[in-house]
């Protein structure tokens, strides 16, 4: 079994159900082992308009890296996920932050997650889940990268979540 880290989140349409739906197709193949709760957070990179709603999960899984990515892609596609402008609204993002303690770099995949670090809609679930966990590049542990992060952008819990 691997160990997947996944980052959740999307601003258009029914935000919350769109979460709902993304959990539930990816435990059609993979086992839950610990949800954070659902943030609120400003849009992102300048593309996108409405907020919002993000969640980190940690999860088992018997696929491989590459296996996983076309995995949580078809699960992006089948809640509308369009691709026409880098950072901008959609129904469903999900980014895999770590695969075990993987250093992973091809053309399309890269573990750990390269923005992880400057994204606070990021790091402050995954400190919920893995506070203490160190990255397997920066050897700082969730707390204190969360800590040095200069991202200013708001994120607060969802009251529905």
């Amino acid at each position: 079994m691997h160990r997947v880290v996944l980052s959740l989140g999307g601003n258009v349409g029914d935000r919350q159900a769109l979460m709902r739906k993304a959990l539930s197709l990816l435990l059609e193949n993979m086992k839950l082992v610990r949800a954070s709760g659902i943030y609120e957070t400003a849009a992102w990179g300048g593309n996108s308009q409405a907020p919002y709603l993000n969640q980190v999960l940690v999860l088992q899984t018997t696929m491989e890296p590459e296996a996983t990515l076309d995995y949580i892609q078809s699960v992006e596609n089948l809640l509308g996920r369009k691709r026409e402008r880098k950072w901008g609204d959609r129904t469903m993002d999900i980014d895999i932050l770590y695969f075990d303690q993987c250093t992973i770099h091809t053309d399309r995949l890269h573990i750990p997650h390269q923005q992880m670090l400057s994204r606070n809609f990021v790091l402050i679930p995954l400190v919920e889940v893995l506070p203490d966990e160190e990255h397997p590049v920066k050897k700082l542990t969730h707390r204190e990268l969360l800590k040095e992060c200069e991202d200013q952008l708001t994120v607060r819990p969802w009251a529905d979540g």
